[in-house]
């Protein structure tokens, strides 16, 4: 590797925390692969993003806050707002409520036709949001024998009705992972994905759900993982808190609808509402169809009124878990309620939200 590598900077995106993990642990092959090149490697961490959804205490979505009104915490450190969006769903649609302190969001037209500012007072870049990046994953599991074809139809129905800007991969897992779909903004295509799934053997969910947050987690701006699962798992190597741990720390949201009651299976229900809180989702047990097609218009409709807040980390002695509190400001806005991830492990969001360098050391001794 050291003999034909050129005297500059190379940069390696790393997509798979295994791989760049070995790399900054200092183990194994690469480590010796890069003093022998006389390489160091260098990181720098990605700003963390958070996905925050405000409601009142009957369910309703807050729209029309503006960055001013949001505190962001990291270790009881404050931090300050890098860019802001609001959700793209009409703000005065049901279920939404206009804030007390509702303005114009930038980018948009105000009163006299002209675009409004990008730039906050407080110098916070603001735009309406974008369409989200929202993976789907299926259970073709032999649990699903007896409702697959209502499966089927609710999550084509989803795809149908999810914004256009928004893009959909769609996944089914039995023991293995099968990636049908790629990101698209084709729904023919992706609703053709569901279409020719077919039931099969035992369920891994956590294993494939542990990839699928893997192909996310490069991904900027809004990324969900929508689980479809009739549970339980009985294939998985892998548990649901390092799922849980590394969506959080690669700010994916989690959503799950299971078929079966939250009493049919206490341990699976556990881990879904877990799994799912500490992301910023919601988990749903929809035991019929017409709750499955509820369960999807809940999260179509979440999806669409969620804020976009993102920070550079202000210097942090700590290298593990960071936890993270949002707030709002003002005795007006006190009353309504902040759904979002609690933290994120620092370790896990460089090894695969990170971009690792290798350039020339300087102090290395010539061969």
């Amino acid at each position: 590797m050291g003999d034909h590598m050129p005297n500059r900077t190379y940069r390696i995106v790393a997509c798979a925390g295994v791989f760049l993990g070995t790399l900054l642990s200092g183990g194994g092959g690469s480590r010796f692969a890069a003093q022998d090149s006389g390489m160091r490697l260098r990181v720098r961490v990605n700003l963390v993003q958070l996905n925050v959804a405000v409601t009142d205490s009957k369910g309703n979505y807050i729209t029309g806050l503006r960055p001013e009104d949001f505190v962001i915490m990291e270790d009881k450190v404050p931090q300050k707002l890098n860019t802001f969006e609001e959700g793209n769903f009409n703000p005065g649609a049901p279920g939404t409520v206009p804030s007390p302190r509702a303005g114009k969001v930038a980018g948009t037209s105000g009163d006299n036709g002209q675009s409004l500012p990008a730039i906050s007072s407080s110098g916070v870049r603001i735009s309406p949001l974008a369409g989200a990046d929202v993976f789907i994953l299926f259970d073709t599991s032999n649990y699903m024998y007896r409702g697959f074809v209502f499966a089927q139809d609710a999550i084509s129905d989803f795809v149908r009705s999810m914004d256009d800007a928004s893009k959909i991969a769609f996944y089914s897992y039995s023991r293995d992972l099968s990636r049908a779909t790629m990101l698209t903004g084709d729904r023919f295509h992706v609703v053709n994905g569901v279409r020719s799934t077919v039931a099969g053997d035992d369920a891994a969910l956590y294993n494939s759900l542990l990839l699928t947050v893997k192909d996310a987690a490069p991904l900027t701006g809004r990324k969900a993982i929508v689980v479809f699962s009739n549970g339980p798992d009985n294939a998985s190597s892998i548990p649901p808190e390092d799922v849980a741990e590394l969506a959080q720390s690669t700010g994916t949201i989690i959503y799950i609808v299971s078929t079966r009651q939250a009493q049919d299976d206490l341990v699976s229900t556990a881990a879904f509402e877990r799994m799912s809180k500490v992301t910023g989702g919601k988990a749903y047990f929809a035991g019929n169809w017409s709750k499955e097609k509820q369960a999807f218009a809940s999260i179509r409709n979440d999806l669409g009124h969620l804020y976009s807040l993102s920070y550079y980390p202000q210097p942090n002695p700590n290298h593990g878990w960071r936890s993270i509190s949002v707030k709002l400001v003002g005795k007006d806005l006190q009353k309504y309620r902040i759904r979002t991830r609690d933290g994120y492990s620092l370790q896990q969001q460089t090894q695969v939200n990170s971009e690792a360098y290798l350039e020339p050391d300087t102090n290395a001794e010539p061969k």
